[in-house]
């Protein structure tokens, strides 16, 4: 990170529950974070689960994002759909539409866009639905930031469409030696030590590497760091990463202040 004194963006998804059932602890993670990837309905979330997660997230001065993604409810957005590009651009579009006015009507806004699951992975390789997913974001608001993979197909589309891109980082997953995630199918595809992930995240921030599980050393342009709100042991990952971040001299702040 450029300058004597770094400053990155901490972001979860949240937003996760559905009816009586819980994922996650979203007010414990509003503690930690500066952004909320709240999910939209499509892969999670219902109505009052979504207005909820708005109000919390506004209460903490947490910032509104949408994690919008397929429509894929029982698989919880992580299975591809092989929709067409202008069905996966209205679904997008839905998604941002309905979080916005839940947002809105607590005090909020929706202020950038995150693909979620199947949807993020596939827009780093597929051109058309990446295409698809700007299409939407830029029919919604030409202003609203997208949080992609660096290096990803659609972060590419975004900078073309005039539109901002931000690249992230993985605090809790494993990373390949080609900078794309490790598949939740494999080991080493989620990390659970707190102090390991805190370790990886300070180096992240103050100089710019990450490391694959090869022990490959990785550039990473990352402004944002994401940290799972539905990883076994959450909380007390989010707040070991803060607190050491924190300690090591770097802001922790909204990429969209």
């Amino acid at each position: 990170m450029p300058g004597n004194a770094p400053a990155i963006d901490l972001n979860s998804d949240v937003g996760e529950s559905f009816g009586n059932w819980t994922m996650g602890d979203d007010p414990a993670m509003f503690r930690s974070v500066s952004s909320a990837n709240v999910a939209c309905g499509f892969h999670a979330g219902d109505p009052s689960i979504i207005a909820q997660t708005c109000r919390d997230a506004v209460d903490a001065g947490v910032t509104i994002g949408a994690h919008v993604a397929y429509r894929d409810l029982a698989g919880f957005g992580r299975r591809f759909l092989d929709c067409s590009p202008q069905e996966l651009a209205d679904d997008v579009l839905y998604q941002i539409g309905a979080l916005d006015a839940l947002a809105r009507s607590v005090g909020g806004a929706v202020r950038y866009v995150k693909p979620h699951g199947a949807l993020y992975n596939t827009i780093v390789h597929h051109e058309a639905h990446a295409k698809a997913v700007v299409d939407a974001v830029k029919a919604f608001s030409r202003s609203l930031p997208l949080l992609l993979l660096p290096g990803s197909v659609a972060l590419a589309e975004a900078e073309r469409a005039g539109l901002r891109g931000v690249p992230e980082a993985f605090a809790d997953r494993g990373y390949n030696p080609d900078g794309t995630l490790v598949s939740r199918r494999e080991p080493n595809a989620v990390l659970h030590d707190e102090n390991r992930v805190a370790a990886n995240m300070v180096r992240l921030a103050t100089e710019g590497t990450i490391t694959a599980i090869d022990g490959t050393d990785l550039q990473s342009p990352a402004e944002s760091i994401c940290m799972h709100g539905d990883t076994s042991g959450a909380v007390q990952i989010s707040t070991a990463v803060r607190r050491e971040l924190e300690k090591a001299g770097v802001t922790i702040r909204s990429f969209t202040a």
